[in-house]
């Protein structure tokens, strides 16, 4: 599969969940929601790592990696799931996931700072794009 395939899968996926996680709060907090979102997850790692992740494969990964992946997985999967789930508790999941989603705006201007990744007429016009998206949506 390309980078394009994969980043459609993922899309896919990503849309779907939001619907479901919303049903869901309903019933109940949303850090309570997030616990177990969270306890799907270490079934999941559970899972791939019986039977997909090789032990030398964990071994071969050098600390300050583990740190930063630790801190991203902190971050995203629990820190900003807790808020992204207060949003969707209270908000419409129709205008709370776009605008959650909007997050790649800040991904790109720091891609820009930080990784001196390049600045392109395309990526600019999908940024305004995004920026007006999420200006709607508020």
């Amino acid at each position: 599969m390309t980078a394009f395939s994969w980043a459609i899968v993922t899309v896919c996926i990503w849309g779907v969940v939001p619907i479901i996680e919303k049903h869901a709060l309903t019933n109940t907090a949303p850090l309570v929601g997030v616990f177990f979102r969270s306890m799907g997850v270490v079934i999941g790692l559970i899972f791939f790592g019986l039977f997909a992740i090789r032990p030398g494969d964990l071994k071969s990964v050098d600390i300050k990696t583990v740190l930063l992946l630790m801190l991203a997985g902190v971050l995203a999967s629990l820190v900003a799931q807790i808020t992204f789930y207060n949003a969707l508790k209270l908000g419409e999941v129709s205008r709370i996931t776009p605008l959650c989603g909007t997050y790649y705006l800040i991904t790109f201007v720091l891609g820009v700072f930080l990784l001196g990744e390049s600045i392109t007429v395309p990526k600019v016009c999908g940024v305004l794009l995004i920026a007006g998206g999420a200006w709607l949506l508020r």
